[in-house]
Parts: C-alpha cells; structure tokens; sequence
C-alpha cells in the first residue's frame, strides 16, 4: 500500500506544484496575441474621455519571448500600420524598441526607436500608458487577450 501511496502523492504534489508556477509567469506575462479594445485620456491622473475602436479598425500585438510586433488596420485609411521589434517588462513599465516597420511607421523609427511606458496589467488584460515628463498619465492604449 505504501509503495502505491508514495508516487501518488509526489504525482499529485508535482502537479499543483507546476499549476502554481504557470500561474505565476502568465500573470505579469505579455506573452501572446493581444487585441487593442479602447483608449483613454487622462487629466490629472483621472481618466477624462474613452475612446472605443470604430467598426473595422483592429489593432493587434503580438508578443514572444522578447519579440513584439503589431499591425493596425483602419477601414478608410490607405496608410499601412505594422512594426517589429524588442520589448522587456518589469512590474510596471514596458519598453518597445522597434527596429523595422511599414513606410509610415518607418518615418516615426528614424527619429524615435524606443517607446516606453507605465504597465498594467493582469492575466487577461493590459495598458500601455504614455506619461508626459513629470511622470502624469497622458494617454493609454488598453488591450484584451485574445490567445
């Protein structure tokens, strides 16, 4: 009896254990394809307007290991959106380095490559809020997982 309860148990330890620590990266992970839902602007640290996609635009980013990259797409807009690049997170900031990007965007890269941010997020949701010099909220793009 004991030689079957003891590798049942370690299975069962093992287990929880790994569902635990899966949790854990996931939850301050950006790890995945992300869909943005809305934006909003800030005055005083005070969310003041929303402002939620029309019919059709769909911004997507899409984030592995250290990679990003994401594409816009606006209905009535001939102008092409995408950019790639690096990322790194900590538990309250993320920072884009782009490298490469559609035309447009390119003219952005030339003289201005890394975008940085304040972060919040949890497992099924994040912001990238852009803050001015004195470190007030502006504006931010939120995003809802969508794999």
């Amino acid at each position: 009896m004991k030689t079957i309860l003891y590798p049942l148990v370690f299975l069962l330890a093992l287990t929880l254990l790994s569902g635990s620590s899966k949790e854990k990266v996931q939850k301050n992970s950006l790890q995945g394809v992300w869909e943005l839902v809305s934006r909003y602007s800030y005055d005083n640290n005070t969310v003041i307007d929303t402002v939620q996609n029309t019919d059709g635009y769909r911004q997507i980013k899409m984030y592995n290991n250290d990679k990003v990259m994401w594409t816009r797409f606006v209905p009535k807009d001939s102008v092409e959106w995408f950019g790639y690049g690096s990322y790194h997170i900590t538990d309250s900031s993320l920072v884009e380095r782009l490298e490469y990007g559609s035309e447009s965007m390119m003219q952005i890269i030339d003289t201005m490559r890394v975008f940085s941010f304040k972060l919040e997020i949890d497992k099924e949701s994040f912001s990238q809020i852009t803050l001015d010099g004195e470190g007030n909220s502006m504006f931010s793009e939120n995003y809802k997982r969508i794999e």
